[in-house]
């Protein structure tokens, strides 16, 4: 990769710089030390925390060399908030918090090598900070007039909430973050999501005050949309998140697969890191293949690989294809099993009944009635095998891990129901 700015462009992943000819500049004459933080104001990072450490990874796989900050300062009070103060969290909690993201970012960058990513923490340079330094040391290059214009903090003030003097200082937390950062490690870039802009400027003003001389920069990346107006990162369950326990690894693979056609291509370009021939031979078979998604596949299979794992992604795969009749439902581990039949419509019941009846129950028919004319037309499957007759009944050893039925009319329109009876 001869110039990483040419690469970030061509991927979508710029849309604010302090001076790109001097960011341009400074990475051919690299390497350049760079950072982003990440504040742990809940138990796992998402999606759109993934945006910045793969752009992090691209920076680093261009001869940069990153820093990743996981904020035990900075998570004790959280950006302002659109419209609503934040909850503040125990310090208990937060430094709980902290070893959870710590663990979740370091996978994605390289920590071996000349140019080593490196995990800090702004707790570091900030507990043992009186008030009264930081006011002297900090506070004094701030001007209110600057801070109350900043985005985040104007969209505060005209709201019904306001803001409180905690959520107004955080531009100063952030803003010192840089400055240690540049005097502890020589970094000169920040990087960050385009609606943190006013803090990540914090830091590039508060560097030149300290130091008039410092050639430093910042770097904002795009929010992400997604073509049908709903948030990116988003679904009817709600945010994906990196974690595991908090969204499997199905649903996290079933989140890409599910891409709009007219969204899967600038998510492979941020997500992706195969190379623009590759890429651009995927848009094409989007084009003119839609029904194939070959793009979506190929971006759950390497994004699931990436945060979950190889292994996680074999078994996701092979329970995608098994729920639709192409792989064997038995061979499925429990725990994946029922990953995957959370995302479909699903009933508990207290004991086996009647194919039509469970059919009805669950959703899969209308009624009963609609129910054995599905099984009569050799459209009703349990368990990916064709239901013989109109009167069949589900036998014990036909549940899965002992639990479940997998319910099927035609194709496509798939169910579950659990039975919870002994």
């Amino acid at each position: 990769m001869t110039d990483i700015v040419d690469e970030l462009q061509w991927r979508g992943l710029i849309a604010l710089s302090t001076d790109e000819d001097a960011l341009r500049k400074a990475f051919a004459d690299g390497p350049v030390t760079f950072y982003c933080g990440f504040d742990p104001t809940a138990p796992s990072l998402h999606l759109g925390n993934l945006v910045q450490i793969l752009t992090m990874r691209r920076i680093q796989q261009a001869g940069n060399r990153p820093l990743g900050l996981v904020g035990g300062a900075t998570g004790l009070i959280g950006d302002p908030k659109p419209n609503s103060e934040r909850t503040l969290n125990s310090p208990e909690v937060v430094a709980e918090w902290v070893g959870r993201l710590r663990a979740q970012i370091a996978p994605l960058l390289d920590f071996e090598g000349p140019n080593a990513a490196v995990m800090v923490n702004n707790l570091d340079w900030t507990q043992g900070l009186s008030a009264i330094e930081f006011l002297r040391d900090i506070g004094k290059h701030f001007r209110v007039n600057k801070m109350i214009a900043k985005e985040a903090v104007s969209r505060r003030l005209n709201s019904d909430a306001g803001i409180n003097y905690t959520e107004f200082s955080y531009q100063i937390l952030q803003g010192m973050d840089f400055l240690e950062l540049f005097r502890r490690h020589g970094c000169t870039l920040q990087t960050g999501g385009s609606d943190q802009w006013g803090n990540l400027t914090s830091g590039t003003d508060l560097i030149h005050r300290v130091d008039p001389e410092a050639v430093v920069h910042a770097l904002g990346t795009p929010l992400i949309t997604k073509a049908d107006g709903t948030k990116f990162g988003k679904t009817e369950s709600g945010t994906i998140w990196l974690d595991a326990e908090m969204t499997t690894p199905y649903a996290f693979y079933q989140f890409w697969l599910n891409a709009d056609d007219r969204d899967v291509s600038k998510f492979l370009r941020i997500f992706s890191f195969r190379s623009h021939e590759e890429i651009e031979e995927l848009e094409k078979q989007t084009e003119e293949r839609p029904q194939a998604r070959a793009a979506q596949r190929a971006l759950a299979e390497e994004l699931t690989t990436l945060v979950h794992g190889a292994d996680q992604t074999a078994a996701v795969t092979a329970a995608s294809k098994a729920l639709f009749g192409q792989g064997e439902l038995a061979e499925l581990d429990e725990r994946t099993l029922a990953a995957a039949l959370s995302e479909v419509p699903h009933v508990q019941v207290a004991e086996l009944a009647p194919v039509v009846d469970l059919f009805a129950e669950v959703g899969l028919v209308a009624s009963k009635s609609a129910a054995r004319r599905t099984v009569k037309e050799g459209g009703a499957y349990v368990n990916n095998a064709k239901v013989p007759a109109e009167d069949a009944v589900p036998a014990k050893e036909d549940l899965l891990h002992g639990r479940w039925l997998v319910l099927r009319r035609g194709k496509k329109n798939l169910a579950a129901v659990e039975v919870t009876g002994g």
